[in-house]
């Protein structure tokens, strides 16, 4: 008899964002003329760099002669990708990230939940609350938890609250945690983290033998010169960290998927008779078993990214959505309404107004001003009363977004 996973029934109901698809699109059959905006998921709106799209089309004519035509590449990403990754995004931060620690990918997602296969089932898992969901449920299905509570929370994780007491940055536990979930720009909220912040979380992780899983897909939002793109900025990072990066938010790749995972040489964990084993060992043999690598187009798109046009394309990228962010921070807080983030991270943080829960917002929000976003109650039991708004989207349709939500809704 066949059986089944069944970490998988511990699942709380339906993933976040399938759930949201389900209830706009029945608001949307019950409704065949209505105008609706989504600035829910963070999917870009905006096509791919002229620079990208020139290099894949390029690529593609590569494909179609037998001299320059690509079967299997390297499991681990070609080597000129990665030097480019290695100089531009580390080295000229003064990271010391070299371009055999660098693992090429299809996106950061899969990698936050993939990492897990290289991990055993006894670590103590810390994870910020409210959180990217990803990092939970792929735990959950790993294994690593009990059943979740009344509140959603699942026993065996430790949460960290984040709120606007503590500036959505977590305080260093006061137990011992094994795995550490970090993102800055953080999403949901979009906060940002100092060095001094992470420089906290690298000398906890080296004194306790922890492990930090950093998420940093946003980090080309940050503007601001004084705070850290990267967690190997901060001095001991490389003995007690990892780090996942993306090309679907700076340059526009969440359906041409391109991502990297830095792993460094020199971090290990122990195995179950003490001894030091290599990560970076471990996540290479995991990558050339279950994966067969990014495609020789797409990897030659997220090459182009480094070039002097690419750089520039994916600028004005990144800076039209921070715009739109800046206009949804600027039009909710004249409404009354209380927000965060949006500064340095494409999402703005907004207290629910009117004391509503967060699945109510949602839900006005469609029905009244048929905008659509993301109730922070998905994000963790600390996200109810918030609401995240996605700046992805076009200029018009955030404008008009931010006019229906202020009509209806100010404070």
């Amino acid at each position: 008899m066949v059986t089944i996973n069944e970490n998988y029934l511990k699942l709380k109901a339906g993933y976040l964002f399938p759930e949201i698809a389900r209830r706009v699109a029945a608001f949307a059959d019950a409704n065949p003329d209505a105008n609706i905006i989504k600035l829910g998921i963070g999917d870009v709106t905006e096509p791919l760099p002229a620079a990208c799209r020139d290099a894949m089309t390029q690529a593609v004519a590569e494909m179609g002669d037998r001299a320059t035509f690509k079967g299997y590449g390297p499991e681990q990403g070609y080597g000129w990708l990665r030097e480019k990754i290695a100089q531009h995004d580390f080295q000229r931060r003064n990271c010391d990230i070299s371009a055999d620690e660098i693992f090429i990918s299809d996106g950061s997602k899969c990698d936050c939940g993939n990492i897990l296969d290289i991990f055993g089932h006894d670590n103590t898992i810390a994870v910020t609350d409210p959180v990217y969901p990803v990092y939970v449920d792929t735990n959950v299905m790993a294994g690593h938890t009990g059943p979740a509570n009344d509140t959603g929370k699942y026993d065996g994780l430790v949460y960290l609250p984040i709120s606007a007491d503590n500036a959505f940055t977590a305080e260093i536990p006061s137990q011992k945690v094994d795995l550490i979930y970090l993102c800055f720009p953080n999403n949901p909220t979009g906060a940002v983290a100092t060095k001094a912040h992470l420089q906290a979380w690298v000398d906890y992780a080296r004194e306790h033998g922890s492990l930090i899983l950093f998420d940093a897909a946003y980090e080309a939002f940050i503007t601001d010169p004084d705070i850290p793109h990267s967690i190997y900025e901060i001095p001991g990072a490389r003995d007690c960290a990892i780090e996942f990066r993306s090309f679907s938010k700076n340059a526009g790749f969440t359906g041409t998927r391109c991502a990297f995972t830095v792993v460094p040489q020199s971090l290990t964990a122990k195995a179950s008779d003490g001894t030091d084993v290599s990560l970076h060992r471990l996540w290479n043999r995991r990558q050339s078993t279950k994966f067969n690598g990014v495609s020789y187009i797409v990897q030659r798109g997220a090459e182009a990214v480094y070039s002097e046009a690419g750089q520039a394309q994916t600028q004005t990228l990144v800076s039209f959505y921070l715009e739109n962010a800046r206009i949804i921070l600027d039009q909710l807080s004249a409404a009354g309404i209380t927000a965060y983030g949006g500064v340095n991270a494409p999402y703005v943080w907004v207290k629910t107004p009117h004391n509503l829960s967060s699945w109510d917002f949602f839900d006005k929000l469609l029905n009244i001003c048929h905008v659509v976003g993301t109730p922070g109650s998905g994000f963790g039991a600390a996200g109810e009363g918030y609401f995240r708004i996605s700046a992805f989207n076009s200029r018009e349709n955030v404008e008009v977004a931010m006019a229906r939500i202020t009509d209806k809704f100010t404070v």
